[in-house]
């Protein structure tokens, strides 16, 4: 009964904040004026050709970092469940001469792809979530190839931690130039480049690619340890 009562007071308290929040809207006056304001102002404001980038990375960028803290989190939330000491790829035979000589070609391929979905994020749909899934597929091609590959785990480890470091840092510039956490000042200070050119977006094609490199890191490193099992000994 206890917990239905307090279920109910919850709900009615965020009922009276969502009514408190629509009653200062006028009735019949359109309620997207922040997305419209977004759609006008995202060219000149952030240097970005797509809007969905720029409110993801530039006017939400916070919320953003927060969406990388949780695959860091769950990252380490599926290191620390199939955690062993000793742990060996279950892997026994390796891959078909298809596979393997496919993804010999494929690799780079997939590597520069990766990087053109990232880099390009501000011109066209992309960006580092995306191009960082796509990177760790090259790498999971690879454990699929051969049984005896493993991620440069200390090399994957700290390039993710400078990422994260890297993103936080671009932040902290904007914080300290602009007086708000993520202030575009390369966009906003020096107008890089023209809008529509790769050589513009501000500090979006940074943060992507910072954002690119956590998320690449971090589910290869998720792929690795769902592909590996624990062993004993020296077995």
């Amino acid at each position: 009964m206890l917990k239905r009562s307090l279920a109910v007071i919850t709900i009615l308290i965020i009922g009276y904040w969502l009514a408190v929040a629509m009653s200062h809207v006028p009735f019949g006056q359109d309620k997207m004026l922040v997305g419209q304001y977004y759609l006008n102002h995202v060219k000149a404001q952030t240097g970005a050709i797509n809007a969905v980038t720029a409110v993801v990375v530039n006017y939400r960028g916070f919320d953003t970092l927060g969406e990388v803290t949780v695959l860091f989190i769950a990252s380490s939330g599926v290191g620390a469940l199939l955690w062993k000491k000793k742990r060996k790829r279950t892997a026994r035979v390796p891959g078909s001469v298809v596979l393997t000589t496919g993804t010999r070609f494929l690799f780079p391929f997939i590597m520069v792809f990766g990087a053109y979905i990232f880099i390009h994020g501000h011109l066209t749909p992309g960006g580092g979530f995306p191009g960082g899934a796509t990177i760790a597929t090259g790498f999971l091609l690879l454990y699929l190839a051969f049984t005896v590959y493993e991620i440069p785990h200390r090399g994957f480890e700290v390039t993710e931690g400078l990422a994260g470091m890297g993103y936080v840092a671009v932040g902290l510039i904007g914080l300290v130039i602009g007086s708000y956490f993520l202030y575009d000042w390369v966009w906003q200070t020096w107008h890089v480049g023209t809008v529509g050119r790769l050589l513009s977006g501000g500090f979006i094609p940074i943060i992507y690619t910072l954002i690119a490199i956590k998320v690449g890191t971090e589910l290869s490193g998720i792929l690795d340890n769902m592909l590996k099992e624990g062993v004993r000994g020296n077995d």
